[in-house]
């Protein structure tokens, strides 16, 4: 799964705190996102018709990962721009920006 960037919130280059930050929300995000699918999933019933056994479930899966990674790019705000903006408020970012 890749992370993508974090959307630039202002004109300050971010720290390396701040990157290893947004990297790990994002994928914290991911997983979140990911888990909402499959509880939409499930709540589908299935019967003989549109039951496809492992081979489904395992593409179901697959097709979830991928589009956790992707949906939340197309949030004008995400959880993951949130949290980062909740430590740089706190304090809890370093303010060096990386070499």
């Amino acid at each position: 799964m890749t992370v993508p960037a974090l959307r630039p919130t202002t004109a300050v280059p971010p720290s390396a705190d701040e990157q290893r930050l947004a990297n790990a929300v994002r994928q914290l995000e991911g997983v979140f996102v990911e888990q909402l699918f499959k509880a939409m999933r499930e709540t589908v019933p299935t019967d003989g018709l549109t039951s496809g056994g492992a081979g489904e479930e395992m593409f179901s899966s697959l097709m979830d990962q991928h589009l956790a990674a992707l949906v939340p790019q197309e949030w004008p705000s995400t959880l993951a721009d949130a949290l980062v903006e909740r430590f740089r408020a706190a304090g809890a970012l370093s303010t060096t920006p990386p070499q």
